[in-house]
């Protein structure tokens, strides 16, 4: 059987998940490969030390560039900081091992299209995780069979309130730069739903806004964006409606959409997200919005549980992108969402931007 030993870049929140997932992916899967967490590169030599006790890795190198060059390492998991991903991918690309890239890309659209460019001959996937869910699976599967019609109108939110207490922007370097704001944190993954569930954006407007209100925070201290909302129109003709927050008391984890079509309509909660809810029509006398329990029959679900409304949760997730990750570099095949996607969403933050700077109607179409 052939192995491919893995290296992450990172041992924080996400570098722990993927160090996880890399554990496990093979199994869970089946795979004709075994995967193996090869290594741990770090902010430093005694992080990767500690992390590569803490996760099990084989080796922990003293940096990033020792782990990507070493004839130990075969693939590339980037779970450190967004200025870091260029300089990664380049080297990765540079000795042709594939590299999964944490989102969001780099800290602006050309420099997530240079990091694309530059890894434009090796496999690349970019760290949506939320796509992943067996229910927004089946979501995209009955979209394509026809079950709601053609769409007409989407509302999408990514409301979260983990910057909402008082106290909580004290010194908290989320507060700082554009990519640790609402727009650069939270509305990417949610943007990159849209995208996926509805096709490409033709134009936009956005209003961007900072509530340090919410925190009881002096108005004159620095701060990034803390909501984010939009009206959409899409290519295909629907309508959108997007919005986000990191100060929205009471939501957790509030990854949501609602779609409408001309034969019926979807909705999805991730903090429900074994569920959906479809609505169709003809159901006549009884219709009404049913629930959907997720199961085998919808996504990945099957690889880790037989049976229905047993759930899944955000770790399956990572373990079914690797699974997306290595199942392209054993086939030699493009892997979704890739690098060229993540470009995609980086556009659209743009686009949003630009239309707060104007407070107008912004175009996409050419982009």
């Amino acid at each position: 059987m052939k192995i491919i030993n893995v290296g992450v870049i990172g041992g924080g929140y996400m570098g722990k998940a993927h160090s996880v997932a890399a554990r496990s992916v093979s199994a869970v899967f089946e795979l004709d490969a075994e995967i193996v967490l090869a290594g741990i590169a770090a902010s430093s030599p005694a992080s990767a030390q500690r992390y590569a006790k803490k996760f099990d890795a084989r080796i922990a190198f003293d940096s990033p560039e020792e782990l990507i060059n070493s004839d130990l390492i075969d693939a590339v998991i980037i779970a450190s900081p967004q200025d870091t991903h260029l300089d990664y991918v380049r080297a990765c690309a540079a000795v042709g091992k594939p590299v999964l890239c944490e989102k969001p890309m780099g800290r602006n659209t050309a420099e997530a299209a240079e990091i694309a460019l530059a890894a434009k001959d090796i496999v690349n996937l970019v760290g949506y995780n939320y796509i992943n869910t067996p229910a927004t699976a089946h979501a995209r599967q009955l979209i394509a069979d026809g079950a709601i019609g053609d769409i007409t109108w989407f509302r999408g939110e990514h409301n979260e309130d983990f910057m909402a207490p008082i106290g909580s922007g004290d010194g908290n370097w989320r507060l700082l730069g554009d990519a640790n704001g609402t727009l650069g944190d939270l509305a990417p993954h949610m943007l990159q739903c849209a995208l996926t569930l509805c096709g490409p954006i033709n134009a936009l407007v956005a209003d961007i806004t900072s509530r340090p209100e919410v925190r009881d925070q002096d108005p004159s201290t620095p701060c990034n964006d803390d909501q984010v909302q939009l009206m959409t129109r899409f290519a295909n003709g629907a309508n959108g409606l997007l919005s986000f927050s990191r100060v929205a008391h009471g939501c957790k984890m509030r990854y949501a959409y609602e779609i409408h079509g001309t034969r019926g309509s979807l909705r999805f909660d991730q903090e429900d997200q074994n569920s959906l809810w479809l609505y169709q029509p003809e159901d006549g006398p009884n219709a009404g919005f049913k629930r959907i329990l997720a199961g085998p029959d919808h996504g990945d679900y099957g690889y880790f549980c037989q049976g229905p409304a047993h759930g899944t949760g955000f770790q399956d997730q990572i373990i079914i992108e690797q699974a997306n990750f290595f199942k392209a570099i054993l086939s030699n095949t493009v892997a979704w969402p890739s690098f060229d996607d993540g470009v995609a969403v980086m556009r659209v933050m743009d686009g949003i931007r630009a239309s707060h700077k104007t407070s107008g109607w912004i175009s996409l179409a050419n982009n």
